[in-house]
């Protein structure tokens, strides 16, 4: 028995599945360790992303390295500032507003929300591109913002508090937004330096980005009496859910390829609403699960446009944590 398990996780480990399930394993748990982050103790938000992105720094930084060769091409100063918009848009103000609108609303309704920006880059891609999106496309919008309706609809149920509701829903969409304008804004440069490069120079720069913010307009006065707890969740925030999960998915593509590991992605979702349930204590409803369902099953109908690079990027960015996310 044990020998057969060994056997078939090496196969699955040869051929990138095991990789793509642990990536999607990290990023799904990003929003638990935010909100037991938030139990822990009193911390505020623009704290709490400080902490994850000094503890990942190390980390992005290491990636950087990693995808390091002789054949590398040398950066241009064109190129650096699109990596410092990218940082800015991605891991910076994304992760900024997710931590903000999870201080209001359940992790498994946030990942939900999240999981439209396929939806909004759809949008941007016609806008580019004046072309508007075939018929399939709008179906497939209708069925992710019904399901994510009837999630919310739960929510508001429970919760008790529509203001918050709203207002949490509102900063996490625009999360969404700013991820799906990450998203849009990677391709060219994917293909000149390389997904696993990009995402160690992004993550880098939005290190630095946070933690000025932090130390301009934070309390870092407040980080001596900040409890243990939130430390060692954004600790572990920081490498299960922001850096390994990067470069696992790095591994996973190499072998899958970018739409097979995209769609290993697809567990994201429900291993957050479960991981809520289980670690949170968060309801767990068949109106909820019929409003996982139904985004999920509409963002897999959607046909992506892009060409293959820019679909390698945004599954290494993988959430706003990553992924974001």
């Amino acid at each position: 028995m044990i020998q057969t398990v060994r056997r078939n996780t090496n196969h699955w480990a040869q051929d990138g599945r095991l990789y793509a399930v642990l990536s999607a394993c990290g990023f799904s748990l990003k929003a638990v360790f935010v909100k037991l982050s938030y139990a822990a103790g009193p911390v505020e938000p623009l704290t709490l992303l400080a902490l994850r992105m000094s503890f990942a720094m190390p980390l992005f930084l290491w990636l950087i390295w990693k995808s390091s060769g002789p054949d590398v091409k040398a950066l241009t100063g064109a190129d650096a500032v699109r990596i410092l918009g990218l940082a800015c848009l991605g891991y910076y103000l994304s992760s900024l507003f997710d931590f903000y609108g999870l201080l209001y609303i359940t992790a498994g309704l946030e990942r939900l929300i999240l999981y439209l920006y396929p939806t909004l880059v759809l949008l941007l891609q016609a806008w580019h591109t004046r072309q508007r999106p075939h018929k399939r496309a709008w179906q497939a919008m209708a069925i992710c913002y019904t399901g994510l309706a009837i999630a919310f609809a739960h929510d508001l149920e429970q919760g008790g508090h529509e203001v918050n509701v709203l207002t949490g829903a509102a900063w996490v969409f625009a999360s969404a937004v700013t991820y799906a304008l990450y998203y849009f804004g990677t391709g060219e440069m994917v293909s000149r330096i390389g997904s696993m490069r990009l995402s160690g120079l992004a993550g880098s720069a939005s290190c630095v980005l946070v933690i000025g913010h932090f130390l301009l307009f934070g309390q870092p006065q407040a980080l001596a009496s900040t409890p243990a707890g939130v430390w060692t969740n954004a600790a572990l925030m920081a490498v299960l859910s922001t850096a390994l999960p990067i470069y696992w998915l790095a591994l996973a593509i190499q072998r899958l390829g970018a739409g097979n590991a995209a769609a290993v992605g697809t567990l994201g979702p429900v291993l957050t609403v479960f991981a809520a349930w289980l670690l949170l204590d968060e309801p767990l409803s068949t109106l909820q699960l019929a409003g996982l369902a139904l985004v999920i099953f509409g963002v897999t109908r959607l046909k992506p446009t892009a060409t293959k690079p820019a679909g390698t990027s945004a599954t290494l960015a993988g959430r706003p944590d990553a992924v974001r996310k």
